[in-house]
């Protein structure tokens, strides 16, 4: 069984740990049962932190519940960015922590992330562990004196932060006088990254700063059509440049100083250069869905290139075995590996704010970038059919140069499609890439309906 397979049977953890909309699929009961698991499995210290939706305090203290009845002591470092709790893991003894989370999903909707002992988003096998503990309810419940402690940490955020500053140069950031529009989404990263921007000498404008459950200011998953307010901001304000934080700030998106919406392949690979042409021969982890303006940037500037299955987790752990500096997916999740092995929207917008500081404006940075246009497609598909379905792709490509790493890459002479099944739905997605909008959009149409053909002819 492969690991798209392995992935598929948790019934409960999806891509980014348990999320549902509380009072249906999220309630007390499952997060006072996780939290029983939780503490069964791993014992020891565990970190606890929320993002800032309305139902986080209900959740968390559940899944506290269930872990002091095991016998974990817990910290709760209150209200914080996941990478600040993240933080907080790796630089502990702590044997693993929880982020009460749903990241971009709307305020009706929460979410149970646990992280490991490195910090690291939870391997999926460990998900399957925590399952079959909570599905058996073969808790280890203690006697009334061997219950775990509770402990109030509010000083997480400040030791995230200095741990950024630490990693860029400050006096440098001063120097260029940058002036900067922060829209937090009413989230978490309000905590931080505004703070943490100021003390760098930045001019900081911000939008939607305070933290808010019910996102008032936008939804909070930075697309175009939410950061209008931004993009206009940052025209208004003649800002060198804007950045958008999601609900829980482990993502950044970027706008430039015209107020245009920087795609997250484009930070990606600003970053990624500008990380390889400091430290000549680093390596630079994405995934085969990754637009190739990264690996362009990485070869220009003397790095190394490794792609990896699509995920930030896989991604993470590739870049600890291989001692890589940077990694990262098209979505603003970036993870720089001299602070933490995590996606962080914090060290991703001190490094931005850096790589203007010394290169030059925003949009010089964005015009160095090599041109390519992506298409996203996907079509659904019976989990049962998914295994025939890509043996039957992959036969009907023979001859064609394909990577096989997720699902079917098919290289179309300077252009390529992936084809891969999702792990949590029932359906396929097809990614493509050309030099050309119109091509990128005709190769992708064209292994959608080789794909449907595929499906039908499967009984």
């Amino acid at each position: 069984m492969d690991e798209h397979e392995l992935a598929g049977q948790r019934k409960l953890f999806g891509t980014n740990g348990i999320r549902g909309v509380v009072g249906r699929d999220m309630n007390v009961s499952l997060a006072l049962g996780i939290g029983c698991a939780i503490g069964t499995l791993f014992k020891g210290e565990i970190v606890i932190g929320t993002d800032s939706r309305t139902s986080n305090e209900m959740l968390k203290n559940a899944v506290i519940s269930g872990l002091l009845s095991t016998g974990c002591d817990v910290r709760d470092v209150g209200l914080a960015p996941t990478p600040s709790v993240q933080y907080s893991v790796a630089k502990s003894d702590a044997s693993a922590g929880v982020v009460i989370t749903a990241s971009h999903n709307p305020p009706e909707f929460n979410g149970i992330k646990v992280i490991d002992s490195d910090g690291t988003e939870l391997y999926f096998t460990k998900e399957l562990e925590i399952e079959k503990i909570y599905f058996s309810k073969r808790y280890a419940e203690m006697s009334w004196d061997n219950v775990g402690k509770l402990v109030r940490d509010h000083s997480a955020n400040e030791r995230y932060a200095a741990g950024i500053k630490k990693l860029v140069d400050a006096n440098e950031i001063s120097r260029a006088k940058l002036k900067v529009v922060i829209d937090c989404a009413n989230g978490v990263g309000g905590l931080v990254t505004p703070k943490l921007m100021s003390d760098f000498g930045v001019h900081v404008i911000t939008l939607n700063a305070q933290p808010h459950g019910s996102f008032p200011g936008h939804p909070s998953e930075p697309t175009p059509e939410n950061l209008v307010d931004l993009m206009n901001k940052v025209v208004a304000e003649g800002a060198s440049f804007g950045i958008a934080l999601d609900g829980d700030a482990d993502r950044a998106i970027f706008i430039d100083e015209d107020g245009g919406y920087v795609t997250g392949d484009k930070s990606f690979a600003i970053l990624a250069g500008y990380l390889c042409s400091k430290h000549p021969g680093s390596t630079v982890v994405s995934t085969v869905a990754t637009s190739d303006c990264v690996s362009d940037m990485v070869r220009k500037y003397g790095g190394r290139i490794v792609q990896t299955r699509v995920g930030s987790p896989v991604v993470a752990r590739k870049m600890m075995e291989l001692g890589a500096i940077f990694g990262g997916e098209e979505n603003g999740g970036l993870i720089y590996g001299r602070h933490q092995y995590c996606r962080d929207a914090a060290m991703t917008s001190a490094l931005m704010a850096q790589a203007v500081a010394e290169r030059g404006a925003f949009g010089a940075l964005l015009r160095e970038l090599p041109v390519y246009y992506q298409a996203k497609l996907k079509t659904e598909c019976p989990n049962d059919k998914k295994k025939a379905v890509l043996q039957a792709l992959i036969s009907e490509c023979a001859g064609k140069k394909v990577d096989l790493t997720d699902g079917v890459k098919v290289f179309e002479g300077d252009n390529w499609v992936i084809v891969r099944p999702s792990g949590t739905e029932p359906i396929f997605r097809v990614f493509s890439q050309s030099r050309t909008e119109e091509g990128a959009v005709q190769l992708a149409n064209a292994y959608l309906e080789r794909l449907k053909r595929i499906i039908s002819s499967i009984s």
